[in-house]
Parts: structure tokens; C-alpha cells; sequence
């Protein structure tokens, strides 16, 4: 049994043993004493420092003092979150970027349209139709327009801003979409070169899209959650197409209500960015100071407050002011001559060639001419629910990208992606000429899914990824606008002679062809491809100007990633 006798002294302030076996001591009589004590769960759950303040109560000092038994030193402290990362700062960057990419589910619905309604557009049974001709233009030629968009869109950047951008990128698709919902009904003529017209107007709204809403999602977040938020221009291209080839299994013989619904989508998308805060990199740099500070508090998690009183957020303010300023203390000079620098030139080189392969690879032919490539394939069920199983296949795989790219890196995504995908086109090619794989029930359709499942694990997203990663803050706005200008270009090419191409040498030699592609871009991604996850947009660039990668050292560096130069040291 436990003495009456309080402590001595020296077992509570000298003996950490002493103090140990007191308390065990204590738990002994007390559930001997009472019963609540060992039959009440609610009892035992309560914390241990209530037993360690009794002890102390009944342990008074002869000298007057109370002792006192302090426990859990031996936890780990826990670090506070930067206030970037808290869930109010986090819940209104996604709500942003996800505002912010309504609008670019245009792109997606651009791309697909063929898909729905080229069968309609070429019936000669209807008053006004397309030629084989005509409706190849008809499928590629927003392709062709999609880089005036891409360099409308630098240019657009760095003038209006972010925020801007956006809104001319939904007023331009609303009267495109108006123009394919009303065409001529009996001028063969004038039907034809109004649906060129509005499909030019959507290519250019395709390159409006590619990078505003990156570049927005880039500044405005920090590195916890800047992967998954520059991933939403995918999933919206993504989703879009899903949607439009759900409307078009729906709506067979109806393009101009398409178009109309795809319009009226579109205005939903202009009204949603009308809420949305400017960026504060774009703010500060125009010297709007007060805006600046009212943007940045507000995603860090603060209210919209003309002063910054948190210092880790006024740190990264000071910084990023500090940056500016010396930029623009500097020699300004044109994009043209900073190619000559190693932090441009290299990943403008590395991203258009990765867009080239892109597209070389056939992930935009497949898409675009969906229905028409299950029915060369040999697939047995409907055309139509082909093209929705694919466009599902692309949303849902796309959905985890941000977390699969974090977990995997963008080197490792992009090897077992076009791995894939030459296996895939490989495997369609071959079922056209050996009985035993024309015996496999459902191949076709496998492979077909597969390779678009493939492709978004890596080679169709990567581009979109990285174009708001590689390149400076100083030059991102020309540049990513040049890159996108270079592989929309390669995807007309690509669209607009695929029919050719697949009537000179066949449907199974275009997928041996996209297949070798596939195999080529595993090399390209094996030897030249950086690796940025965890990685400051500071050391990327300095790691293309030096050669050299830098690691990150203190916890304001972490904080700070979304900054565009490091702080120099004191």
C-alpha cells in the first residue's frame, strides 16, 4: 500500500525514476480505492496530468513549496503550418483556380467536336453539307489558329493581367460558339465558311486558355499545393470533352444545339470570373501596391487588409517587391535576346519538344477522330459510347494526376506513360494482322482506353504541367505563349493530315507510326526532362543557369517557393 507520508524532496526534484514509480504508485491506490476508477471508461481517459497535479497536491514541502510533476516533455514539438497552408488559405486557392478553369472547359468541348457532329456535317442527305475536304479543315483548323491564341495570350499576360485574360478568353468563345450554332441553313458556301470562322475564333480561344489559368494557379499558390492546382487546366480540358462526348451519344443529329448548349455553358464561365482576385505577382509588378497586399493576404488566409501583419507573409512580400525592384533597376531587353540565357533557352527547347511528341504520339487524333478510329479499330459496341468511355477514361485519370506527379515525379510518370502507350498502339496495330489477337475479346476497346489512360498518366499532361514550372517569371508570359504557339501548330499538322496519312498507308501502319513515337519520347523524357517536384520555381531556374541542383535549406524557403527570386544573403 501507498504511505500517507508525502515525498521528500529529493525523489521529486532529483529522481526521475523516483517520480515514475510515484505516479505508478498513486495508479495502484487509486484503483484500489475506487471502483469507478477501474470500471468507467470515461474514468480512464482522462489525462495523466490530473493524477500528476493530486500528487503534487498531497506532496507539499516542508519549506512550503509545492512540487510539481511536468510530463510530455518528451514529445516532439509540433511546427505550426505556414499560413499559406492552413485549410481557410488552401480552400480559397482551389476555389480560385477552380473559377478560374471553368472557362477552359471550352478547350476540351473544341477539341471533341468533331467527334459528335462530323458524321452529320459530311450527311449529303442534308441540305447543306461538309466534303471530305471541308470537314478535314473542319477538325483542324482551330489547331492552326490555337498558336495566335498562344501568343495572344503572352502578350495579354503581361498587359491586362491574369484576371483579364480570363474574361476576353470567355467573351471570344461565347461569340464562337453563337456563330456554329447559326450558320446558313441553304448556302452551301456561306455554311461552310461560317463554321470555319467560328472554329478559328474557338482555336484562338484554345490558346487564350493554355496558360492564363496556370500562370494564375502558379503565383497564387504555395508549393504544398501548387501541383494539384496547376493541374485543374487538365482536368477542365479533360472534362470537357467528356461532356461534350456525353452530349453528342445523346444529340446525334443536332450540331446547332450543341453549339448553343456549349454557349450558354460559357456564359456561366464568364460570370464566374468576374469574383476572382487579381494575382498580387501580377499587382506588385504594375506597382499597385495596396491591391497587391489585399490579394496576397487574402490567399494566405487573411482578410483583404491594406497592411501585411503576419511576418512569414510580409517576408515573402518583401521579397517578392525587393525582386521587382531589381528587376526593374536592370537593363530591360527583349524576349528575343534573353533566349541567349540558359534559364530560357533550355526549357522553351525541352517543352516545345515535348508538346511535339505530344501530338506526334496520335493523343490528339484520338481525340479529335474518336469515333471514327473505334470503327477502323474493329470495335464491336457502339462508336459513340467509345468515345465516352475514353473521355471518362481521360477526367478520371486526370482527377489524381496533381497527387500521382507528387508521389511519382514528372520524370517517372512520363517514362511508364509512353511505355504504355507504344504498348498500346502496338497492340492495336497488331490486332489487324494476327488471328490470336482478334480473338482476344474486347482488345480493340482495352487498348484504345488504355493508351488514353496512359497518355494522361504522363505525355498529355506533363506539357500543361510544366509550362507554369520551367520558365522564369520574367519571360513566362512570351514564352509560354511561343511554346503553346509551337505545339498547336504541330497538332494541326497532325489533324489535318491524318486522313491523308491514314488512306495512304492504313489504319494499323498510323498506329506502328504513333507507336515508334511513343518510343522515341520515352528517350527524350529518360535524357532530357527535369525533375521539379518539391521544388522551388527559384531553383528550377537556377538549376537550368548553373546546371547544378540546389536544395532547399530553411522553413522561409519552403514558404517562399511560390516567389520567383531567392532573397540574397546577409
Amino acid at each position: 500500500m501507498l504511505s500517507n507520508r508525502p515525498p521528500t524532496n529529493g525523489q521529486l526534484t532529483n529522481n526521475h525514476f523516483g517520480k515514475s514509480q510515484l505516479v505508478a504508485e498513486r495508479d495502484a491506490e487509486l484503483r484500489q480505492s475506487s471502483p469507478c476508477f477501474t470500471n468507467s471508461r470515461h474514468t480512464r481517459s482522462q489525462p495523466r496530468m490530473k493524477e500528476h497535479e493530486s500528487l503534487g497536491q498531497s506532496g507539499n514541502e516542508s519549506n512550503g513549496r509545492q512540487a510539481r510533476i511536468v510530463s510530455g516533455l518528451d514529445r516532439p514539438l509540433q511546427t505550426p503550418r505556414p499560413p499559406g497552408e492552413q485549410f481557410r488559405a488552401v480552400r480559397r486557392q482551389v476555389v480560385a483556380v477552380i473559377l478560374a478553369n471553368i472557362g477552359v472547359f471550352s478547350t476540351g468541348m473544341t477539341l471533341a467536336m468533331p467527334t459528335a457532329t462530323i458524321h452529320q456535317l459530311k450527311d449529303t442527305t442534308e441540305p447543306v453539307h461538309l466534303t471530305v475536304t471541308e470537314a478535314s479543315w473542319f477538325a483542324s483548323v482551330n489547331a492552326l489558329s490555337a498558336p495566335l491564341g498562344g501568343l495572344l495570350s503572352g502578350v495579354l499576360l503581361d498587359s491586362i493581367g491574369r484576371k483579364r485574360s480570363l474574361i476576353v478568353l470567355n467573351v471570344l468563345t461565347i461569340a464562337a460558339w453563337i456563330l456554329l450554332a447559326t450558320p446558313s441553313q441553304t448556302d452551301s458556301q456561306a455554311f461552310f465558311w461560317q463554321l470555319i470562322v467560328s472554329r478559328f475564333m474557338l482555336g484562338i480561344g484554345m490558346g487564350l486558355a493554355s496558360a492564363p489559368p496556370g500562370v494564375y494557379a502558379a503565383e497564387i499558390s504555395v508549393p504544398r499545393t501548387r501541383g494539384s492546382l496547376i493541374l485543374g487546366t487538365s482536368i477542365s480540358v479533360a472534362g470537357g470533352i467528356t461532356i461534350l462526348y456525353g452530349i453528342g451519344y445523346c444529340i446525334r443529329d443536332d450540331f446547332r444545339l450543341i453549339a448553343l448548349i456549349c454557349c450558354g455553358y460559357q456564359l456561366v464561365a464568364l460570370l464566374c470570373v468576374l469574383p476572382l482576385p487579381e494575382s498580387h505577382c501580377w499587382l506588385l509588378a504594375k506597382k499597385r501596391v495596396t491591391e497587391a497586399k489585399r490579394s496576397l493576404n487574402y490567399f494566405r488566409g487573411f482578410n483583404k487588409s491594406d497592411e501585411i501583419t503576419h511576418p512569414l507573409v510580409l517576408e515573402e512580400y518583401q521579397v517578392l517587391q525587393k525582386s521587382l525592384q531589381q528587376r526593374d533597376a536592370e537593363v530591360k531587353e527583349s524576349f528575343w535576346r534573353s533566349l541567349k540565357q540558359p534559364e530560357v533557352h533550355k526549357p522553351l527547347l525541352i517543352l516545345m519538344s515535348l508538346f511535339a511528341f505530344q501530338q506526334l504520339t496520335g493523343i490528339f487524333v484520338v481525340i479529335v477522330y474518336a469515333v471514327q478510329i473505334s470503327s477502323e479499330a474493329g470495335i464491336q459496341i457502339d462508336p459513340f459510347m467509345c468515345a465516352l468511355l475514353i473521355g471518362l477514361a481521360r477526367l478520371i485519370t486526370t482527377c489524381p494526376m496533381g497527387y500521382i506527379l507528387e508521389l511519382w515525379g514528372r520524370r517517372k510518370a512520363g517514362l511508364i506513360s509512353t511505355v504504355g502507350m507504344s504498348a498500346c498502339m502496338f497492340l492495336l496495330a497488331g490486332q489487324s494482322w494476327s488471328e490470336f489477337l482478334q480473338g482476344v475479346p474486347y482488345l480493340p476497346v482495352v487498348a484504345i482506353v488504355g493508351f488514353i489512360v496512359l497518355s494522361t498518366l504522363g505525355l498529355y499532361t506533363l506539357p500543361f504541367f510544366m509550362i507554369s514550372e520551367l520558365f522564369p517569371q520574367r519571360v513566362r508570359g512570351p514564352a509560354s505563349g511561343l511554346t503553346v504557339a509551337v505545339g498547336m501548330f504541330i497538332s494541326f499538322v497532325c489533324l489535318k493530315t491524318f486522313p491523308d496519312l491514314k488512306e495512304a498507308i492504313g489504319m494499323p501502319n498510323c498506329f506502328v507510326f504513333f507507336g515508334v513515337m511513343a518510343l522515341l519520347a520515352l528517350v527524350f523524357v529518360y535524357w532530357a526532362l527535369p525533375e521539379t517536384r518539391r521544388r522551388s520555381l527559384l531553383e528550377i531556374e537556377e538549376q537550368f543557369r548553373t546546371g547544378k541542383s540546389r536544395k532547399r535549406q530553411t522553413q522561409a524557403d519552403v514558404e517562399m517557393q511560390e516567389v520567383f527570386v531567392r532573397k540574397s544573403d546577409n
